[in-house]
């Protein structure tokens, strides 16, 4: 797997777009693209910049073990895919930030789901108050 790819994969894996992660290495979104393409290499300060972005250790993200797997799954559970990224604690904590975040999801949307029954409710009394 070359270093870009597995820059992407853990951009991915932290369910960031490329404009955030950008912003967050504060670079403009196409600089940072090229970089995932491979069009642009990426020297080590950059890298180390990266890697520390990415919450992992600069020799982390060079390296490549075979028994490192990490399973990404895509929105809707419709793009499932295994990629080797990082060891098996770091497999268990990546599985618990998944676990929060989809527990995360599932807490806004239920808060939206209210929100929008409440906003049903206004629409209907100030529908009634209008043509009353």
């Amino acid at each position: 797997m070359k270093i870009q790819e597995k820059i992407r994969l853990m951009r991915e894996a932290h369910q960031w777009s490329q404009e955030e992660m950008a912003m967050k290495l504060n670079m403009s979104t196409n600089g940072y693209a090229k970089i995932e393409r491979g069009e642009t290499k990426a020297y080590i300060p950059k890298l180390e910049q990266i890697a520390e972005t990415l919450g992992m250790d600069f020799m982390e993200l060079m390296s490549f073990g075979e028994k490192q797997v990490l399973c990404l799954i895509g929105e809707n559970n419709s793009n499932n895919g295994c990629n080797i990224i990082g060891s098996s604690q770091e497999l268990a904590a990546e599985i618990q930030n998944l676990k929060a975040a989809v527990s995360h999801k599932d807490e806004i949307i239920e808060h939206q789901k209210r929100e929008i029954a409440y906003l049903q409710e206004l629409l209907a009394v100030l529908k009634t108050a209008q043509q009353g």
